[in-house]
């Protein structure tokens, strides 16, 4: 098994893709996806573009949905929600279909929507992730964040290394597939009893700060408060997989 690690869609190699891709987006869509779907949403559909999200869900009974729209950390206003995780409670979102349009996180989606499995990571479940991967023993892994507007993140990056601490040894270096798999390591191990001031600390954290998302801010960065996470069913679609 060979793991990468890739901080944006636009970073991975052209015309490749791998047999498994690990999706990360903390800050904040994998984080309010996992969450979603682990309180019983029925699945989620994930799309870059406002207009095809609402065009697609109003096909449906308007009471069988909920619409999640988010760009530049803000609530779109023509949807239901916004992209936080706190929203998607269970007495909310159960037995809904989810429609998701964010800034990062759906265009990573996309990125790898061919791959042979696609699962959701974060930091609240990225055991599951690891205790899944390390039993489908896929040949390549992706961790593939999703970053902000193409550029590197802390929050993708430290969640890939809490993934990757659980799959790579370092011993091993057949294993490691890029150089990046080693940075984010690194920084797992230097940030992993602080979390939440690491997501303070970054851009997209501060972002959130300013529009007073500390509560999303402290949620997303618990670790492994849920066991299951979403995994791809067909094109674009995501549903429960429980471990």
């Amino acid at each position: 098994m060979k793991i990468s690690v890739y901080h944006t869609p636009e970073s991975t190699p052209d015309n490749d893709i791998p047999d498994c891709a690990i999706v990360i987006d903390v800050l904040r869509a994998t984080t309010t996806i996992n969450t979603a779907l682990n309180n019983g949403v029925k699945s989620v559909k994930a799309f870059s573009d406002v207009d095809l999200l609402l065009a697609e869900s109003s096909l449906l009974p308007r009471d069988s949905y909920l619409t999640l729209g988010e760009r530049g950390g803000k609530k779109v206003d023509r949807c239901d929600f916004g992209n936080s995780p706190l929203d998607c409670t269970r007495e909310t979102v159960a037995n809904k279909q989810l429609f998701i349009t964010t800034t990062n996180g759906t265009r990573a989606l996309q990125r790898v929507k061919e791959a042979s499995t696609l699962i959701t990571g974060a930091i609240i479940n990225y055991s599951a992730v690891v205790n899944y991967v390390k039993t489908a023993q896929p040949e390549t892994v992706w961790l593939l964040g999703s970053g902000w507007e193409g550029g590197y993140s802390l929050e993708d990056t430290v969640c890939a290394g809490a993934i990757a601490s659980g799959l790579v040894d370092l011993s091993d270096t057949e294993s490691i597939g890029n150089d990046e798999v080693v940075a984010s390591i690194a920084l797992y191990h230097q940030w992993k009893d602080n979390l939440l001031g690491l997501f303070r600390l970054s851009s997209h954290g501060q972002r959130l700060l300013k529009l007073n998302l500390d509560d999303d801010l402290k949620y997303c960065s618990e670790p492994n408060i849920i066991s299951t996470f979403g995994i791809q069913t067909e094109k674009g679609v995501l549903t429960l997989h429980t471990t």
